[in-house]
């Protein structure tokens, strides 16, 4: 694994602004589609998307009996992730329920990599995180009125269990990537294995409204856009990044997410609001300056 250069910082980002479309998307799905299906749908089909795009290096991790502890718990993040994260912003609303999800995934994987690896966060990350989980929890609580779903308690919890299973996957992927496997056929074979449950559960449950063309519509571009495409970036970023780095910057998801919710769907903020906003690009910012040469941050690597 490499030291961390901007191109990897970017491509984070530019994952960042594909997923923060998905909220956004979602609410307008066909009236009386699941939530819990067209996250199912997103991560089950677009799984196989990116698993056809790398089939040889997914092949090869596939065969690989030492990456099978590392998939089957990356593959529970990534069932538990779209489980909880979309149903969360139907209960919470958009803006609430994606910055508590995204907000929350580097403290988990913060923790994964301290338990797991013994690796303390750099003060500069703890400094930056703490701004940013500053930034979200302001922009929960003056996502005000209008942003509140029909039951707020409920949304919140799937929000923090939505962050759970977006650090397993990528702590999963990043100890794939350090043992030498390729980026794309790491992220890939974890989304494969989550899809291998997600997708039969569809299929039984039954689409729905989402069968129509406009709900297929839907599905393909949140399977194409914001998962395949946006995985490849994020899985290209975790060849230089730590995970609890990476999904620091990744925190720029919610950011674009509530502007979206207040330009396309017209939810209100507050005055708090916009000022967590603010510190959560600050916390971006900070973790994204190059580190010092021989610093802790530029050459953390999980161990193979």
């Amino acid at each position: 694994m490499s030291d961390a250069r901007p191109i990897h910082t970017a491509a984070v980002l530019a994952a960042a602004v594909l997923w923060g479309t998905t909220g956004t998307v979602a609410h307008f799905a066909p009236e009386g589609s699941s939530p819990l299906l067209i996250g199912m749908a997103t991560f089950g089909f677009g799984g196989i998307v990116l698993a056809v795009i790398a089939w040889r290096a997914v092949a090869r991790v596939l065969r690989d009996r030492s990456a099978w502890p590392w998939l089957l718990a990356g593959g529970a993040g990534a069932v538990l992730y779209p489980t909880a994260y979309y149903p969360a912003m139907d209960l919470a609303g958009v803006a609430v329920g994606n910055v508590l999800a995204l907000g929350s995934g580097p403290i988990f994987a913060a923790a994964l990599e301290w338990i797991l690896d013994g690796r303390r966060p750099t003060a500069r990350w703890g400094l930056a995180t703490a701004i940013a989980a500053v930034g979200v929890a302001l922009l929960a609580v003056g996502s005000g009125e209008s942003t509140t779903g029909s039951n707020p308690i409920l949304g919140i919890a799937l929000g923090l269990a939505a962050g759970v299973g977006y650090a397993l996957y990528s702590y999963a992927g990043a100890r794939l990537i350090a043992g030498g496997r390729s980026s794309q056929g790491s992220m890939a074979s974890i989304f494969l294995v989550g899809s291998v449950v997600m997708v039969p559960l569809f299929v039984v449950l039954g689409p729905g409204p989402l069968a129509s063309g406009h709900g297929a519509l839907t599905l393909a571009y949140l399977a194409l856009v914001p998962m395949a495409a946006s995985y490849l970036l994020f899985g290209f970023a975790l060849r230089a990044l730590t995970a609890s780095t990476a999904t620091t910057l990744a925190l720029a998801e919610p950011v674009v997410a509530t502007l979206l919710a207040v330009l396309v769907l017209h939810e209100r903020l507050s005055t708090l609001a916009w000022v967590g906003l603010g510190a959560v690009a600050v916390g971006i910012v900070l973790v994204s300056l190059p580190a010092r040469r021989g610093g802790r941050l530029a050459r953390a690597r999980p161990p193979a």
